[in-house]
């Protein structure tokens, strides 16, 4: 009697998962859209062209294109995250800790530059434009996360306001990214060192 729902599971899943894949790929190419142009100027036409889909096809997968642009930051988000936590997880000690993260986020300054600045692009929008609060807060908490993790993986402990802490941090990630933007963009190992010499005064 449980044969035919558990095949009909079954197949509802591969087709999520399909479904999923999709919009993955959907995805990729409007974050290539998305680099190009900025939020502000990239049209679900814009990202149709890149993707060589159509604007109705497009809206199968995503309900307008504030949906597609949040899809698009949270997956690139979920990889930061994981990028990060993977190079705090292989690192023993304070000093290795330090320089695991400063590599890190500097490796992500250099190879991802145009979709961080996607990423303060959407964060900026999402004071006018409540659609935007949820999935920045979600990614914003796990931004956290990595700090506190940072924490505990130098002394044990955690200080009382991580919150503040990131918010440090993520000025100065900002900051720094900002200026590779402009015609003289600083060396990586010049990069390295800021960030060296900022979270050995916080950790």
């Amino acid at each position: 009697m449980n044969e035919m729902p558990a095949k009909l599971k079954a197949r509802a899943e591969r087709k999520t998962a399909k479904r999923e894949e999709k919009k993955r790929q959907i995805a990729e190419s409007a974050i290539e859209a998305l680099k190009e142009l900025g939020y502000a100027n990239t049209s679900l036409r814009d990202i149709a062209d890149k993707s060589d889909m159509s604007l109705g096809m497009l809206h199968y997968y995503f309900d307008d294109r504030t949906d597609l642009i949040l899809y698009c930051v949270s997956i690139y988000k979920e990889q930061f995250v994981r990028d990060i936590s993977d190079a705090l997880d292989r690192a023993e000690g304070r000093e290795a800790v330090i320089d695991a993260f400063s590599e890190a986020l500097v490796a992500s300054i250099v190879d991802d530059e145009m979709i961080h600045r996607l990423w303060y692009d959407i964060r900026t929008q999402a004071m006018f434009d409540a659609a935007f609060r949820p999935v920045v807060a979600e990614i914003e908490q796990k931004l956290i996360g990595i700090v506190r993790n940072a924490f505990l993986k130098a002394n044990g402990a955690e200080p009382g306001d991580i919150a503040l802490q990131y918010a440090l941090l993520d000025g100065v990630f900002r900051y720094l990214m900002q200026g590779q933007i402009g015609a003289s963009p600083k060396p990586r190992a010049d990069l390295v060192a800021t960030f060296r010499t900022l979270l050995g005064q916080f950790l």
